[in-house]
């Protein structure tokens, strides 16, 4: 087994190099359209370097000499851990080198020992720092792994989703099951789901409960302010949330939210919020007047 600790050991000393100055702004530009944090950076911060943009990409060998001093020297980090950051480093030389032709990050791997697990989770974040969301998914979505970093890569997906294409955070969403921790990444997959399928975003709702009540009513008022709010308020989408068979409390929240609660377009005050409280009066019934009645 090598010892990767030693810098000639990890890094090859011939052959093109992945961070001259074309490699770099190339890193910077995906950190930039990542709004300042690419998951390396994150990966590091775990390791107990905090100053992740500052050090990666290594803009000299002096700079990775040090990077990969701080890896290897991460107090209280496991090998394996430290190891799967040399991977990903060895995925960039693996990049520049032509993918199908150099294999440094693999021969690491299994000079290494290093568990096929780490591999995955690390290519998968590769793939994510460089826009390859469709690849990266192929990995993190492996069964073998946790669901570390899911609020990350769920806030990604959707923020960079295009054309209202939710497919890819939705699936990982659908193949994963994570419990997410941060109310940001909830709320972008609710909206999510919310524009897919109003559905099966109310049934989403009814997952919380007991102590998540508060969150129940928040996102099913989310729900029908996305609803409202859009221009196919009085289409499809608006004839699907009216039809839908909402419990007691849920048909209290859907008119206090139209007639109180509600702001912007998909409240109260928005032009579609009238009649989309009279179609869900039409298709409950409540519109209906009393046997007897004369309307003249």
């Amino acid at each position: 087994m090598l010892d990767f600790t030693h810098f000639s050991t990890a890094f090859p000393s011939d052959g093109p190099k992945p961070y001259d100055p074309n490699g770099v702004r190339q890193i910077e530009t995906f950190r930039k359209n990542f709004d300042g944090t690419l998951f390396i950076d994150r990966v590091l911060r775990a390791l107990g370097i905090n100053d992740g943009p500052k050090v990666y990409p290594p803009r000299t060998e002096s700079s990775l000499r040090s990077l990969h001093s701080q890896i290897i020297s991460s107090p209280g980090v496991s090998l394996h851990a430290r190891l799967s950051v040399l991977y990903y480093l060895l995925l960039d030389y693996d990049e520049i080198r032509s993918p199908s032709l150099s294999n440094l990050a693999l021969s690491l791997a299994d000079e290494s020992g290093l568990p096929k697990n780490y591999q995955i989770l690390m290519r998968g974040l590769w793939h994510m720092d460089h826009n390859e969301f469709k690849f990266a998914l192929e990995h993190l979505c492996h069964p073998s792994l946790p669901s570390e970093f899911a609020d990350d890569i769920i806030t990604v997906l959707v923020k960079h989703t295009t054309d209202d294409d939710y497919s890819l955070p939705l699936a990982y969403w659908h193949t994963v099951q994570p419990t997410l921790k941060t109310s940001e990444a909830l709320e972008l997959l609710f909206g999510a789901l919310a524009r897919t399928s109003v559905t099966e975003a109310l049934y989403f709702t009814r997952t919380f409960g007991g102590d998540n009540y508060a969150t129940r009513k928040r996102l099913f008022e989310m729900l029908v302010g996305s609803v409202v709010g859009s221009p196919d308020a009085l289409g499809s989408r608006g004839k699907e949330l009216v039809s839908l068979p909402f419990e007691r409390e849920e048909e209290k929240w859907f008119g206090e939210y139209l007639s109180e609660r509600g702001s912007g377009e998909g409240g109260r005050k928005g032009k579609n919020a009238r009649a989309v409280v009279k179609m869900r009066e039409v298709v409950t019934g409540r519109n209906r007047e009393p046997v007897g009645v004369n309307r003249w």
